[in-house]
C-alpha cells in the first residue's frame, strides 16, 4: 500500500565543477516525479561505460571548507566597516 505514494529511485550522479570530482549514488532525483524536480536534463557517462543523469552541485566533500581543512579567515572589523560606510548614519 505505502509503496504507492514513494518516488523511484535510482541511479544518479553528482558532479562538483569546482573541484573537478564527481560520485555516483542512488537518489529521487532520477526518476519523473510528479510535483518534484523531476529527471535531470544532462547525461554523463560513468566509467562503467553506462550512462546517468547528472546534477551539477556547487559544493560538495570535495571543495567544502571544512573537509578540505582550508578555512579561510573572514576579516570581520573591515566588513562592518564597509556596512557602515555603505548603510552608516551619515554626519
Amino acid at each position: 500500500m505505502k509503496n504507492d505514494i514513494h518516488p523511484d529511485y535510482g541511479w544518479v550522479v553528482f558532479r562538483d565543477a569546482s573541484a573537478d570530482f564527481s560520485f555516483l549514488t542512488r537518489s529521487t532525483l532520477s526518476a519523473d516525479n510528479t510535483g518534484g524536480p523531476g529527471r535531470p536534463e544532462k547525461t554523463v557517462e560513468w566509467t562503467d561505460g553506462n550512462t546517468y543523469p547528472v546534477i551539477d552541485v556547487e559544493i560538495s566533500s570535495a571543495s567544502h571548507p571544512f573537509y578540505t581543512g582550508t578555512a579561510r579567515v573572514v576579516d570581520t572589523a573591515g566588513r562592518v566597516e564597509k556596512f557602515n560606510r555603505r548603510y552608516g548614519r551619515k554626519s
